[in-house]
Parts: C-alpha cells; structure tokens; sequence
C-alpha cells in the first residue's frame, strides 16, 4: 500500500501554482510526522448529524488507524455507518482524507501497531483483538480499544509552506 498512487490528479489552486505531487504528502506520512499530531475524526450519528472528535493516528503501509473504545460516539457511529473523514495538519500541508474506517482484526497487523505505540509511550497490549493498557485519551473511553484501519478514497491538500498550492487526488481500491 505504500507504493498507492492516485488515479485522478486535480489542481485546485487558484493563483497559478502547479499541483501538488502525491509524493510530498506522503514522504511526510511515511516519516513518521504524522504519529503524535493531532487529527480529527468525522463521522455521520444515525441521525445524519456530524460529530467530530480528536484522535491519535498512525500511518502504516498506506492506511491511517487510530483506536477507539466501542462505547464511544465515534464506535457506534462507524458501526453504523464506515463513511467518514479524517483532516490533519502536517509539517508543510493542510489534508483532508474522506474514506471508510473498519475494526482492523489482522493480528499481525494489531501487533506491528501496539509495538509502535509502545515504542512512543503508550504501553498497550493485544488481547481478544483489541488494545489494552494502563491509559488512553480521555475521549477513547475504558478499555477494550478497537484499532479502526482508514481506508481514503479522496485526499485534498493545501500546503502551508512553500511550494504552496492545492490538490485533490483520488485513489482506486
């Protein structure tokens, strides 16, 4: 998945300014820039209204994750219905990812994301499928915590710092 490239590139700036190459926003990805910056998590409750939430990402063979205890708004609200968003800053661009999220269940793929997390301070451990530890964000709600895997089909980026400009670039699955 690292290697993904989009299928669809559109230059949304509006003063002249060429498009933004995929690669930018994903070398600062794949750097690691993104673990430990905020972003935020949107989802539709049943009832059509929005609801947003911060969340800790991680960003691992071309997904974004992030953890989420089931009684949450957030989990109830993905249980749902998958469609949502994800918008970050990073070091030089502005993105919006709109996409699915699904519970991950691979536990190789749980494992790899716990060593990570535990690597940066967040002591957790595999069980029955989900994280367990010692603490959470508050908003993640008490343990278990399921790991979610975002899958994006459209990123929008403005960069905020030079090359300046704005994309939006789309992905096939």
């Amino acid at each position: 998945m690292t290697g993904r490239s989009p299928i669809e590139i559109k230059n949304l700036d509006i003063y002249g300014n060429e498009p933004i190459p995929w690669s930018r926003p994903r070398e600062e990805l794949e750097s690691g820039v993104f673990f430990g910056r905020p972003s935020f998590l949107g989802t539709l409750r049943p009832d059509g209204r929005p609801h947003a939430a911060a969340v800790a990402t991680m960003w691992l063979d071309g997904d974004i994750f992030f953890t989420s205890g089931p009684e949450t708004r957030k989990a109830r609200n993905l249980a749902a219905n998958p469609a949502c968003t994800v918008a970050c800053s990073l070091a030089t661009l502005d993105l919006v990812f709109e996409g699915q999220a699904f519970r991950e269940s691979d536990p190789a793929t749980l494992e790899r994301l716990a060593a990570r997390c535990r690597e940066s301070g967040w002591p957790v451990e595999v069980e029955d499928g989900a994280f367990f530890g010692p603490f959470s964000a508050p908003s993640a709600g008490p343990p278990p915590w399921y790991l979610y895997r975002f899958i994006y089909h459209t990123v929008i980026g403005n960069a905020t710092a030079a090359p300046h400009g704005a994309t939006r670039w789309r992905f096939g699955r």
